[in-house]
């Protein structure tokens, strides 16, 4: 497999997220989560963060942004607290709809962001409609133009960080920065298709979505937890049918290099879809990113890990206000 090379300048990300493990970076590196010294007590237990209960929603509004031929997409919007208070707008994974984001809205609320996650066509409140599908990318940029939002935070988690992707490189002048989680990023290029496919056995689509999407760590503690990510695994889809949209843009390594946007890589270390080696290819691909592995994580880092899935958003957001 050809790899790729780190282009451009990096962001050193410092002191918002010495705390997660990243290190600071010199100009060309990959920021990287670095070893902690040995401990003289040994460390508490890393899945107790998985045991979080979901906590309390901030109040906000629902409404739907027309597409056309019966095509909607539905959305919840905290609002803005102050008249400059800049947005962030969460894509969500496959497997999910803007109702999987209960561990991230009320924080990133709290944190003086008007926070907005909607649901792509064929999910949640969103019908897909009649006719040509259109790009996932191509809606978002009608959502945020009908909601007049200029440039924006941008949060995505597997098909969303896809998503994401393809509108970073169609529309970088909207975004603020850029977060990229658990996913294997679209790209299209042979050797990369063959190296990840190959990561998944035969009949894997057809394993349950929890064993796919949630590491085992997270299972075995927490079994309230999964059985509330499956609730809204199951009722995710709008009709229950899956719609597949096309991009904007064809996804490839050389594309990667082209990115213009400031980008965060958030990858588990227990992903079946994209372990950190493959993470590590993807930062050392895109100009100006940083890196951080969750530990005892799998798929769905927003779920499984959420303290420090959010401590690590916010810090890196904060670095590009």
């Amino acid at each position: 497999m050809t790899h790729p090379h780190a282009t451009g300048r990096r962001t050193v990300m410092g002191s918002a997220l010495a705390g997660l493990g990243l290190a600071a970076t010199s100009a060309g590196a990959v920021a990287q989560v670095a070893a902690p010294p040995m401990p003289a007590q040994p460390v508490a237990d890393p899945t107790r963060a998985m045991l979080q209960p979901l906590p309390q929603q901030r109040p906000a509004t629902k409404g739907s942004i027309d597409l056309g031929g019966g095509a909607k997409l539905g959305y919840w919007d905290t609002g803005a607290p102050t008249p400059d208070a800049q947005t962030i707008i969460l894509l969500h994974p496959g497997t999910g709809s803007h109702a999987i984001w209960g561990y991230q809205q009320p924080v990133l609320a709290q944190a003086g962001y008007r926070v907005i996650g909607y649901s792509r066509r064929g999910y949640l409140d969103s019908p897909a409609g009649e006719g040509p599908t259109g790009t996932a990318a191509g809606d978002l940029l009608t959502l945020v133009d009908q909601l007049k939002i200029d440039r924006f935070h941008m949060v995505g988690s597997a098909a969303g960080a896809i998503v994401g992707v393809d509108f970073a490189l169609s529309h970088p002048g909207r975004l603020r920065s850029a977060v990229f989680a658990c996913t294997h990023m679209g790209i299209t290029d042979p050797e990369y298709l063959a190296m990840s496919n190959g990561l998944r056995p035969k009949g894997f689509a057809e394993m349950p979505a929890e064993f796919r999407e949630v590491g085992p760590s997270y299972r075995a503690v927490n079994p309230e937890g999964v059985k509330q990510w499956v609730e809204l695994e199951h009722k995710a889809l709008e009709g229950g049918k899956r719609v597949f949209q096309g991009t904007l843009n064809t996804i490839t390594w050389a594309a990667l290099r082209q990115m213009k946007v400031p980008s965060l890589l958030i990858g588990g270390d227990a992903d079946l879809w994209a372990p950190p080696s493959v993470f590590r290819q993807f930062a050392a691909a895109i100009p100006d990113s940083a890196l951080l592995i969750l530990p005892e994580t799998g798929h769905s880092g927003y779920w499984e890990q959420p303290k420090a899935f959010n401590q690590a958003v916010l810090g890196f957001i904060g670095q590009h206000r």
